[in-house]
């Protein structure tokens, strides 16, 4: 099946037969694996371990459920997110939140295009003394991102059938070598907050688990779709980031090829950065695919595919990492709102179903939504510094108020329907 394919929600029907929740997982994994071994180093050197433990644990829970909700609503609605938040947000709306969305999914693809240029290059000075131009090597990943892509989810399942068991492998060598290596847990030399912990586990994945309707609409049922949450994310998840961070704790590396190298050898640190890197960014293209053709609708899937490996091949091609800290803020303040208003959303007005008509009723822009979501982008930003604090983890912060105040007002400016699929006022 093409990337033009799996449209229409019978479509997506037809797809969905062929869509458990085992490999729901799989394709969650593979896309989710380069953001952790990225962010879990600096877990692993930031805390006790024990402490580390406990901060996975709940952040994997934290995720658990939001991605069972968003995955269920995906399977309930046979549509990708940037088609269900044109309910709350409006027609015309939806198309700035589908910008923000298609901005966060390139921007993790230009990084993993970094990342798989850097580790590929890594590689093979290590194997065979040969040095190759970074921008070669990011042209060559996005190559086959592009791929991997632009034959729809059916190959991106594919890929990671075959991919993910294998970075699992070198996950569990890896986690082997560093048990096995004799060196103890150190003391944090720079000691972060648990909250803080919690919220990088849950920030992590937070963009991921508020598109994840992308993959549910292909689920074969709730029940699957429900399964595949609690296998990715209560379940391997943790298992994961665990193994990302224990070679931190050992040396107090913040990168898992740095701390590899003190333990053992950094080559399966190398390896697995580029097999994970092609399910990441397959995945990532994908979604970035699905939201920029609700933008540019005359323009053809596989055509948005290549343009955003050109774009990411030139962006990749540069020292990225020094604003990467910067850009996973920005996720992580601007896109957990979104969720929290399309599941409020949900909750009140879609569990009936999602019929489009409703749209030629309502407000093509709603004003108020919108004012909710900055509203909840605001809080996450002044909780992620600290100006003053609700749960502890900001990205919570900004879904639980994004969702609140969107039932508030709902509630408050229009009667409960007796139509599930009727909308407030905008």
């Amino acid at each position: 099946m093409t990337a033009e394919a799996a449209d229409a929600p019978s479509d997506r029907g037809t797809v969905a037969a062929g869509a458990p929740g085992w490999r729901i997982a799989l394709i969650l994994l593979g896309i989710i694996v380069t953001p952790v071994v990225l962010s879990a180093p600096s877990l692993g050197s930031g805390l006790t371990f024990p402490r580390a433990v406990s901060a996975i644990l709940v952040g994997a829970l934290i995720l658990t459920v939001l991605a069972a909700t968003t995955l269920a609503i995906g399977e309930h609605a046979r549509q990708p997110t940037y088609d269900i938040v044109r309910f709350p947000f409006g027609v015309r709306g939806a198309k700035a939140i589908n910008v923000l969305l298609a901005i966060s999914l390139f921007g993790w693809t230009a990084v993993t295009a970094n990342g798989f240029g850097t580790a590929t290059r890594s590689l093979l000075v290590t194997l065979f003394g040969i040095s190759v131009p970074l921008p070669v090597l990011v042209i060559l990943g996005c190559v086959i991102f592009v791929a991997s892509t632009a034959f729809g989810f059916e190959t991106i399942g594919k890929v990671a059938q075959f991919a993910v068991p294998v970075i699992a492998l070198l996950l569990a060598f890896i986690l082997y070598q560093a048990l096995r290596s004799g060196l103890t847990m150190l003391d944090p030399a720079s000691p972060i907050r648990w909250g803080v912990a919690v919220s990088s586990v849950v920030g992590t994945a937070i963009v991921l688990v508020v598109t994840a309707a992308d993959f549910g609409s292909f689920t074969r049922s709730r029940r699957q779709a429900l399964l595949g949450a609690v296998l990715a994310f209560a379940i391997a998840y943790p298992c994961l980031y665990l193994a990302g961070a224990l070679p931190s704790a050992l040396t107090g590396s913040n990168a898992l090829i740095d701390a590899m190298t003190v333990i053992a050898s950094a080559l399966p640190a190398i390896v697995l950065l580029v097999f994970a890197s092609v399910t990441a960014n397959a995945g990532n293209m994908f979604q970035g695919t699905l939201a920029i053709s609700t933008l540019l609708t005359a323009v053809r899937k596989w055509q948005i595919t290549v343009t955003i490996g050109i774009a990411a091949a030139i962006v990749g091609s540069f020292d990225i990492a020094a604003w990467l800290p910067s850009f996973l803020l920005f996720l992580g303040i601007a896109a957990p709102p979104v969720a929290g208003i399309y599941i409020a959303d949900f909750a009140l007005h879609r569990r009936g179903g999602y019929d489009s008509v409703v749209l030629t009723t309502q407000p093509a822009v709603k004003v108020l939504t919108f004012g909710v979501w900055l509203t909840g982008c605001v809080i996450g930003y002044l909780t992620a510094y600290d100006v003053f604090t609700l749960t502890g983890i900001s990205s919570i912060d900004s879904i639980l108020v994004g969702a609140l105040l969107y039932l508030a007002i709902s509630t408050a400016t229009s009667h409960r329907p007796s139509n599930p699929t009727h909308q407030p006022a905008g």
